[in-house]
């Protein structure tokens, strides 16, 4: 690829950013303090909502302040552009993504101008672009390159009559397809992953760097990354495969008394007997239509079935029954787990359902307990028992008691060995739609996979795809594009068809701004270097765990590729609030009819316009769906930008909740027209300078901003820098 990469135009561009900002590109200036200020970009949906405004207003007044406090500031946007909405939109209106996505970023565009923030448009980005996504697709050929992107089969959303892939925001509640209204089945696919999991450690530890960051937030990051230490301890079956397990509590083996696999486990369809088959594919069949929040929820009455064979319990040989049971997930531990019902509630309940045996191997000080009469599992701490080499160890996981002594037992006996284990998997990035960024490499019959090389890059999306919404991924239907020679052999080869998680996308696109049309490099290294990293990041609670824990997984990878010299993207993190509506609800109804929009409601006696019956109001956040939203075009035309801000910056602090009141939001506009005239009367009574110089900033703008609020929204031009 010719490269318009041009050394002269960027630096000329520089200048002038430096200009902007009052300051020239000398060791003087750039020996002052850098301030990098960013809000969390927004996906192209079509219009702004207050939801932005805040988030944007606040953090737009970080940057001014920092200017004006001699700082050299970087303050940009762009666009989180691909996702499953637009491929939506092009399906239902017969359209392509590609319009729709940037219909909306040029009306967004124009709205976030019209709110008068100070932004460098000239490093905007959009997800969506070839300039960008060349970029994103690099990053993947360094992950696939340190053996950090890999594939295996997981499991999917199947619509068994559209006989298509879909994504989870493309079933309901009930568990059907968005199009067909068929039953989603799941099944497993060859799918990408991103091995995160290698990194899990590191992005644990350096939660403690995070000063700067709300508490609540890393602790749901550590929670969400779930590190347990215990023991790995192989069971074989009487077949002789090995059925490995992770368990906090080894000490609790020799009360295990059945084991319970994950439908999804590789080693059912082997370890079913012919008389269970039937029953284990029916209730595979009925698991596949169940969401993972429905199979563990806590108060849910326990299902399995058992699958005709046995295992042996590695501690003391004891032949014990192998079930399937919903509650046991593949994506967790091992996809199989050693049932100790004595000392598990879970295991407990099944095993009073199905009759299976219970064995208590922890005694309290002053109770003995019998499996037999137990009424619930006990999951305290005693006295060892029933355990051989343990009878009479204290129970617990303080140093010298059981657990410490069951794990150097088992590493003494070679049963087993202490090691610590994740909640967090590795991240599967696979989508099976168009737009997104595909996947750089191609599948050969000789060379396996192999990269598409860094010249060709971007592999860009062809544009003639047909958008039915059924069969394959439209990228897999274009044989056109799929076919092509392998890069290293030239033999006959196919593109991957997959695209990337659009979380791919946000995980780096606060690296591209500080150099975002360098078309050499994702970025020169030392402007990115001196940018980052961020001083200041601005968003929705919402993201306290995915993208804020992919961003770090990201830099920490780039970092360790030489790319970058830092370990955290973020310095300091604002979560804020969100804005709420007043909103009418029906408690009568359910779903989306239970919100009765506003405009329809009296409200000195609200009832439901429909049914008479009396509505309940309280304030929730806006959303499209409750009819409580608030236009920021239908503020700003009324009241002006400025009165937008104020109200956004004063009526709540920023990380909480805000409630809309038109009364308050009318108070803020009073007092920015008092202090229009405090200004003229000043500039009136002044000398002549200071009234010459003062009219000719406030006196045009005065008479207009009174007679016509739309216009007085350019006034923080003149005012806010």
């Amino acid at each position: 690829m010719e490269s318009r990469y041009n050394p002269a135009e960027i630096e000329e561009k520089w200048q002038k950013f430096w200009a902007e900002q009052g300051m020239d590109k000398t060791p003087e200036a750039i020996a002052k303090p850098k301030f990098y200020a960013l809000s969390m970009f927004p996906y192209p949906s079509g219009n702004l909502h207050m939801g932005h405004v805040r988030n944007y207003t606040i953090t737009d007044v970080i940057a001014r302040t920092r200017r004006m406090q001699g700082y050299r500031v970087l303050h940009p946007m762009g666009w989180d552009a691909f996702g499953l909405p637009a491929e939506n939109a092009a399906i239902k209106q017969n359209s392509h993504p590609a319009q729709w996505t940037y219909q909306n970023i040029a009306q967004m565009k124009t709205e976030l101008k019209r709110l008068g923030l100070s932004y460098d448009w000239d490093r905007e980005v959009a997800t969506c672009s070839p300039d960008y996504y060349r970029w994103t697709q690099w990053i993947f050929l360094e992950f696939f390159k340190s053996g950090l992107a890999y594939q295996k089969e997981a499991a999917v959303n199947w619509d068994p009559v559209d006989q298509t892939v879909l994504a989870n925001e493309q079933v309901d509640s009930a568990g059907r397809a968005w199009r067909s209204g068929a039953l989603v089945e799941k099944r497993l696919l060859r799918q990408w992953f991103l091995k995160i999991t290698d990194y899990a450690d590191q992005l644990l530890k350096d939660l403690d760097q995070l000063d700067g960051w709300p508490d609540r937030v890393k602790v749901m990051q550590e929670n969400w990354i779930g590190k347990s230490t215990g023991a790995q301890v192989v069971f074989t079956t009487e077949a002789g495969d090995d059925l490995p397990i992770f368990t906090t509590r080894p000490d609790t083996l020799w009360g295990a008394t059945f084991m319970v696999l994950s439908p999804e486990h590789p080693l059912v369809e082997k370890l079913t007997t012919a008389e269970q088959a039937a029953a284990i594919q029916a209730y595979k069949t009925a698991t596949a239509a169940e969401t993972d929040i429905e199979r563990t929820a806590e108060n849910r009455e326990k299902t399995g079935v058992w699958t005709g064979s046995h295992a042996i319990n590695p501690v003391n040989n004891e032949r014990i029954p192998i079930w399937i049971a919903d509650y046991v997930l593949m994506g967790y531990g091992t996809g199989a787990i050693m049932a100790v019902p004595a000392h598990d509630q879970r295991d407990f309940e099944f095993a009073r359902k199905f009759n299976l045996p219970i064995r208590a191997v922890v005694q309290p000080a002053d109770q003995a307990l019998d499996g037999a009469t137990m009424t619930e599992a006990y999951p305290g701490d005693g006295i060892m028992v029933n355990s051989a080499a343990l009878d009479g160890v204290a129970a617990g996981k303080a140093a010298g008691q059981s657990v410490e002594r069951a794990i150097a037992w088992l590493e003494s006996q070679g049963k087993g060995k202490g090691t610590s284990t994740y909640r967090l998997r590795d991240w599967l990035i696979s989508r099976q739609r168009y737009w997104g960024v595909p996947i750089p490499v191609v599948h050969c019959p000789n060379c396996g996979i192999v990269a598409v090389p860094e010249a060709e890059l971007p592999v860009v999306l062809p544009e003639e795809v047909d958008f039915s919404g059924k069969g394959a991924s439209p990228l897999a239907q274009l044989e056109s594009w799929v076919n092509v020679p392998c890069p290293t052999c030239g033999t006959p080869a196919q593109r991957e068809t997959d695209t990337m998680d659009t979380f791919i996308d946000s995980s780096w696109y606060f690296l591209r701004y500080p150099d975002a049309r360098n078309e050499q490099q994702l970025g020169n290294p030392a402007v990115v270097n001196d940018w980052m990293p961020v001083d200041q990041y601005v968003g929705g609670i919402e993201h306290a765990i995915l993208h804020l824990l992919y961003s770090r997984f990201f830099t920490k990878f780039l970092r360790d590729r030489g790319f970058l010299n830092f370990d955290e993207p973020f310095k300091r993190l604002l979560t804020q609030g969100m804005v709420q509506g007043w909103t009418y609800m029906n408690p009568n109804k359910s779903g989306n009819a239970q919100w009765i929009p506003s405009a329809l409601v009296d409200p000195k006696d609200p009832k439901d316009p429909e049914t008479g019956e009396p509505l309940v109001g309280s304030f929730k956040t806006m959303s499209k769906s409750k009819y409580n939203g608030v236009s920021p075009d239908d503020v700003i035309n009324k009241y002006g930008a400025d009165t937008a801000r104020m109200f956004i910056l004063f009526k709540a602090p920023p990380e909480k909740d805000l409630e809309w009141d038109e009364a308050d939001v009318e108070g803020q506009s009073r007092f920015l027209n008092r202090v229009w005239r405090l200004v003229t009367d000043f500039a009136e009574q002044g000398s002549n300078v200071e009234k010459g110089a003062i009219a000719d900033l406030t006196k045009p703008e005065k008479e207009t901003a009174l007679r016509h609020p739309q216009r007085h929204s350019t006034n923080h031009r003149r005012f806010g820098r």
